[in-house]
C-alpha cells in the first residue's frame, strides 16, 4: 500500500478550491505516517481520487443505518461494525466506503479508528484522517439533509471508473468549498470536467452527474469518466454504477460563476421536476 502526494505546490491549493489525488489510504497502520498526513492536509488538501462504483452502489454498507450515528466506531449499528469487520471482499468495499466518507466530511484534526481481523486471522488496525471537511459534525452526531448532499457529491466526484488515481481540482458554490483558488490553481486546473449531486443516504438514493461538452475528450484521456460517461467497445455509454449521467451540464445547470470555477446550481431531479439545488460538486482537470 502506498500514499502518493502531489508535486504541486502547497500554495496552490485551499479548502474550498483543492486539488486532489489518489493515494490509497486504505490499510496502512503506520500512525505516526497519518499524524503527518494530517498536518499536511491543513495546509494542502490531499484526498484519494479512486473509489470504486460498487462500493458506491451501497453494496458495502448500509448508509442508512450509518447516518442515523455519529461517524465513530463507538456509535455505529453492531450490523455496520460487523460489515466492516469482514475480512473479505465486502469487508473491503465497506472500509473502501468508510475511509472515502471520512476524508470527505472530516477535517484534518478528526479521524476514524478501526480493528478488524484479516482471513489469517492477524489484526489490522487502521485510522482514517478526515480531510476535506464538508461535514464535520458528524464525528459526533447523525448528519443532516445538507451535510448528507455535501457527502453524497463529494463521493461520486470521487469514484473512478478505472479505480485510478487521478490527480483532480474539487469545487462548490458551497462552505467550506466556496473559497475561491488561486490564480495559480486555475491556470493548472482550466478543464472543469462536470459536476455532481445528489443523496446517496436517502431512502432512494440516487447520484446525478453531468459533463462539459468542450472537455469530453480531456476527461477521458484522462482517465476521468464518471463525468462523461465510460465509452465501452461497442461504442455504448456506460455509467459508474449508480452515478446517472443526466447530460451536458449547460442544459440542467446555471452557467458557470463569474471566475469559471464551478456550476453555480442545478436541477434536482431532471427525471422529474425542474426543482435546482446549489448542493454541487463541480470537478476540474489539468
Amino acid at each position: 500500500m502506498y500514499l502518493k502526494l502531489t508535486s504541486l505546490k502547497r500554495t496552490s491549493f485551499v479548502l474550498g478550491c483543492a486539488a486532489a489525488l489518489s493515494g490509497c489510504i486504505a490499510e496502512m497502520e503506520d500512525t505516526e505516517a497519518l499524524d503527518e498526513l494530517a498536518g499536511e492536509a491543513q495546509g494542502a488538501l490531499v484526498m484519494e481520487n479512486a473509489l470504486s462504483a460498487n462500493a458506491l452502489n451501497l453494496n458495502a454498507l448500509n448508509l442508512n443505518a450509518l447516518n442515523l450515528n455519529a461517524l465513530h466506531p463507538d456509535a455505529l449499528s453492531a450490523k455496520s461494525l460487523a460489515a466492516l469487520a469482514a475480512p473479505d471482499l465486502g469487508g473491503d468495499m465497506a472500509r473502501e466506503l468508510v475511509r472515502y466518507a471520512v476524508s470527505c466530511a472530516l477535517d484534518s484534526h478528526q479521524s476514524f479508528k478501526l480493528s478488524w481481523r484479516d482471513e489469517n486471522g492477524k489484526l489490522r488496525k487502521e485510522r482514517y484522517v478526515g480531510q476535506l471537511g464538508v461535514a464535520p459534525t458528524w464525528a459526533t452526531g447523525p448528519l443532516d439533509e445538507y451535510g448528507q448532499r455535501l457527502v453524497s457529491a463529494c463521493l461520486a466526484a470521487r469514484v473512478n471508473y478505472y479505480q485510478v488515481p487521478v490527480v483532480i481540482s474539487v469545487r462548490s458554490h458551497e462552505n467550506p468549498l466556496k473559497k475561491l483558488c488561486t490564480s495559480q490553481e486555475l491556470i493548472d486546473y482550466p478543464d472543469v470536467e462536470g459536476t455532481f449531486w445528489g443523496n446517496v443516504f436517502a431512502e432512494e438514493p440516487y447520484i446525478n452527474a453531468c459533463y462539459n461538452s468542450a472537455t469530453i475528450d480531456n476527461s477521458r484521456a484522462h482517465k476521468r469518466d464518471c463525468a462523461v460517461g465510460h465509452l465501452g467497445a461497442d461504442g455504448q455509454i456506460v455509467e459508474c454504477g449508480m452515478i446517472r449521467i443526466v447530460g451536458s451540464c449547460s442544459d440542467v445547470c446555471q452557467p458557470l460563476d463569474a471566475s469559471k470555477q464551478y456550476y453555480q446550481s442545478c436541477i434536482e431531479r431532471p427525471d422529474r421536476n425542474s426543482s435546482t439545488t446549489k448542493v454541487v460538486i463541480t470537478t476540474s482537470l489539468p
